[in-house]
């Protein structure tokens, strides 16, 4: 979704979900899905009919990465995890209880760092990236 929202940043008017999905190679169904929670946060719009589509209405600035993860209902992060909550085993329980050490530190982490990153500094980087792009294949 963050790459949806950099593309949006970069155009004035309001992007159709078939260009977005376009981009993303998936179904305008699920952009569409994504992007009307991030309505409901108050950081995208949309406009119906002919012209309409999606647009930002948020200052990038004063949007983190954390913000976007709250707005997409705070998704799993990490796919692996103990096979039984509840083991019989006592080493399936020593390793679960390290393991679960593990995970909620990284996850702490994770979320400190979604913390301090907006929309702004990515888009920022990509700009930079595109500078440095287009100087280098320029002849001097």
């Amino acid at each position: 979704m963050l790459h949806v929202l950099l593309h949006m940043a970069e155009v004035e008017g309001p992007v159709t979900s078939e260009t977005l999905a376009g981009i993303m190679q998936t179904n305008p169904v699920v952009i569409r899905r994504t992007l009307a929670g991030l309505r409901e946060q108050g950081l995208v719009t949309s406009v119906k009919g002919h012209g309409g589509g999606w647009r930002l209405c948020c200052d990038l600035d004063a949007v983190t990465l954390h913000d976007i993860y709250v707005a997409l209902g705070e998704p799993v992060v990490f796919a692996m995890g103990n096979r039984t909550e509840s083991p019989g085993c006592l080493v399936e329980k020593a390793v679960n209880a390290h393991m679960n050490d593990a995970f909620q530190q990284a996850e702490a982490v994770l979320m400190a760092r979604l913390r301090d990153v907006t929309l702004a500094d990515l888009s920022r980087d990509f700009h930079r990236g595109l500078q440095q792009r287009d100087h280098a294949h320029c002849p001097s």
